[in-house]
């Protein structure tokens, strides 16, 4: 673990009886005062805040332990020795200089340190990222599947489309941020998570559970926040990532980035081929056909020392071809052969600019655009459409000795268009909200939080909602961390689904008359225990959560005189509801780390009184993780997840089963080598259950409860170039 440290400057001025510690804090860097910045007595629990311009007094003498914090800033506990009316200079270290000891969570809009939000959030470091490079360099979807309370699960054995459920709800009630803008969903269906790289990305940031006040509509089961790397001054980097499976996947990626004081700079450049793979010898791929071209250059402005701009680019191509093998190896028979094919286009663009104010204010603006063009082709028939997206945002926020506030306003929107001639039913659609929201973590006492935060939202098509949030944290002492909080949430009709099929899009014939929006209301508690004995850092977390959605949406089948039948959305009167408990325990002791995590999650959809149970929902799922590095060269892991029976929509129950995996890297100078297998024991839904039903032209495929690829080993090479 890195060690930051502080150059602690004492002058004694004189020796009385007066019992008055005073002193400055100012920035490591800059050598400015730190305004706001937290004092703690540990051993008293009494502390004090800094002034506008970082001078403190605090009363003590003799030796004291103290913890100097402010947001962005590293965290420093340690011990003076003071005589009475002493003064000290305390230097901060920036956080952005060392992510591993403090983590800043950019998704609160307050830039807070991740202990001091009374909502909970979970943050997959740069560390994490990092590993995920080298075992799945293509995507994130690996790495989410590892979070407790997730579960990625395949929703098409043609094209691989996979959908991320938190705390058992379908991913569609899940917002998907880059860098604290909305640019997925709606037309791109569930490519989402397939199509994001982890060498781009610093940290990945996740908040279960009701997250609609600061972030409107679609936040329901939670909303998940991909930050972008940042350069840093006096720290280029140049990395390239090469990796090979035995599944024919083939990835490249490289990555640059610079700063100097004005200027700066990061770009990503990636691309993956993956070979269509008939796992069970049964004529149709088990892996589908990817080509895929991403590419995202960023350039920061830096005119001043309060004020930062940041221009982003994303070209984002894919290709993506699954069904029968004669078709994807272009046979004389491919004209009748099953396929479906899905090419996309995304192009976004988007602006950030901060300004720091007075004290620890700060004006923060962003605005982003993105045009998804997607094109599905199959062998009975094709569609194309785009959708444009938008969103602007104008924030303040403020922290105070005792509020840290974030208020603003939002305005966004979609518009999707059909490309003619088109044989579907789907109709053009446009959605805008214009949002305003505020939100105070209130300090009313040294162990308490009350966090207030509301919101109003107006729609075009779907009228006002307000949406308020309340959460409570409690800091019994260092060790001991409890959170409990709960809000309204709502979710807008949108035509496309990530269950669907891309061959029923042809009969969807949009909504019923009547149809309204999704509404939401959700809770958590959490407990959360961290410890070091013996030199283990110990960390125990208890979760316990709620979701209830009324009205939920969902498609029905419309019987028509002649085939084939029509489909359409339409509310259901009684709701949806998960219910259940996340447990983990971690532990690290030197070059050991340790992971054991159980989710129970009881998913109802009480619309359905035959069939209660919400389909493709783990009851209980538990993982384990165990990692060594046994010297600076070698590191080696191994992790096991059980997931139990899971309903189907008849009812029926799967079979549980254990998937493994194994990693191992190897550093030679600036070269990592990971070797990486997974799915150890080979187990597939395909090895013993049949998934393509005819007739073979148009097939049907069952629910897909169990991977379909198999066992599979990869091999990756990672270049620090400099």
């Amino acid at each position: 673990m890195k060690f930051l440290f502080s150059n602690i400057l004492l002058f004694s001025l004189f020796v009385a009886n007066a019992q008055t510690i005073k002193g400055t804090i100012i920035d490591a860097a800059t050598g400015k005062g730190i305004g706001g910045a937290s004092i703690l007595n540990v051993e008293t629990k009494k502390g004090v805040q800094a002034d506008s311009i970082g001078n403190f007094m605090l009363n003590g003498s003799g030796k004291l332990r103290l913890e100097f914090s402010a947001t962005g800033y590293a965290h420093l506990d340690t011990v003076i020795v003071a005589r009475a009316n002493s003064n000290f200079l305390i230097t901060l270290i920036a956080a952005t200089e060392d992510l591993d000891e403090v983590v800043i969570v950019s998704s609160s809009r307050t830039n807070s340190r991740i202990e001091d939000l009374p909502t909970k959030v979970e943050v997959l470091g740069s560390e994490e990222v990092h590993e995920e490079n080298g075992i799945k360099p293509g995507n994130i979807a690996s790495l989410l599947g590892d979070i407790a309370g997730i579960q990625i699960q395949q929703t098409n054995a043609a094209t691989g489309n996979a959908d991320m459920r938190i705390q058992g709800l379908q991913g569609k009630y899940t917002q998907i941020l880059r860098d604290g803008m909305p640019l997925f969903g709606g037309y791109s269906g569930s490519f989402s998570i397939l199509q994001i790289p982890p060498l781009d990305l610093q940290q990945i940031e996740l908040v279960k559970g009701a997250a609609s006040t600061l972030y409107g509509g679609g936040a329901i089961a939670g909303m998940l926040n991909l930050i972008s790397k940042k350069p840093k001054i006096g720290k280029p980097e140049a990395t390239l990532t090469l990796n090979r499976s035995t599944l024919l996947e083939n990835n490249a990626n490289l990555f640059f980035s610079g700063r100097n004081k004005k200027t700066g700079y990061t770009f990503f450049a990636g691309g993956t081929l993956q070979n269509p793979v008939d796992v069970n010898k049964d004529g149709f791929s088990d892996v589908p056909s990817v080509k895929s071209v991403f590419i995202h250059p960023r350039f920061f402005l830096y005119p001043s020392e309060t004020s930062t701009v940041v221009l982003g680019y994303t070209l984002n191509y894919e290709d993506r071809n699954g069904g029968d093998m004669q078709a994807m190896n272009k046979s004389l028979n491919a004209s009748k052969s099953f396929f479906i094919q899905n090419k996309s286009w995304r192009n976004t663009a988007d602006i950030v600019w901060e300004k720091k104010l007075k004290g620890n204010a700060q004006l923060t603006t962003k605005a982003s655009t993105s045009y998804f063009s997607r094109d599905v082709l199959t062998n009975s028939f094709g569609m194309s459409g785009k959708q444009l997206i938008w969103y602007t945002e104008m924030a303040y926020s403020n922290k105070t000795e005792h509020h840290n506030y974030v208020m603003g306003i939002n305005f966004n929107g979609d518009e999707f268009t059909k490309k003619l001639p088109d044989s579907t039913l789907l109709q053009n659609e446009k959605n805008n909200t214009i949002g305003f929201f505020a939100q105070n973590d209130w300090k009313f006492h040294p162990k308490l939080t009350l966090q207030t935060g509301f919101r109003v939202d107006i729609h075009n098509n779907y009228g006002a909602y307000f949406l308020p949030r309340l959460s409570l944290m409690y800091k019994a002492n260092q060790k001991v961390t409890m959170r409990i909080g709960g809000g309204l949430g709502y979710k807008t009709p949108t035509l496309f689904n990530s269950e669907i099929d891309e061959r029923q899009y042809r009969y969807i014939a949009g909504y019923k008359a009547g149809t309204t929006a999704e509404k939401s209301s959700g809770a958590n508690f959490d407990v959360n225990y961290k410890k070091n004995i013996d030199g283990w850092n110990l960390t125990f977390n208890q979760t316990f959560f709620y979701n209830r959605i009324d009205k939920p949406l969902i498609i029905s089948v419309i019987p028509t005189l002649l085939p084939p039948s029509i489909f359409m959305y339409e509310n259901q009167t009684q709701p949806l509801e998960t219910a259940g408990f996340e447990t983990y325990i971690a532990a690290h002791k030197d070059a050991l780390e340790l992971y054991w995590g159980y989710v129970y999650t009881n998913a109802k959809r009480k619309y359905n009184p035959a069939q209660p149970n919400l389909p493709l929902i783990a009851r209980n799922k538990l993982a384990t993780v165990i990692a060594y590095e046994f010297s600076k060269k070698f590191r080696a892991g191994v992790e096991a997840a059980y997931t139990g029976k899971q309903f189907l929509d008849n009812g029926k129950t799967t079979t549980p089963y254990v998937f493994a995996a194994v990693m191992m890297r190897y550093n030679i100078g600036n070269t990592s080598i990971v070797l990486n297998c997974e799915n150890l024991f080979d187990y597939r839904q395909n090895k013993n259950n049949q998934v393509v039903f005819p007739p073979l032209n148009n097939p049907t495929f069952p629910e897909i409860w169990a991977p379909l690829d198999g066992r599979v080993v990869n091999m990756s090479v990672f270049f620090k170039l400099y």
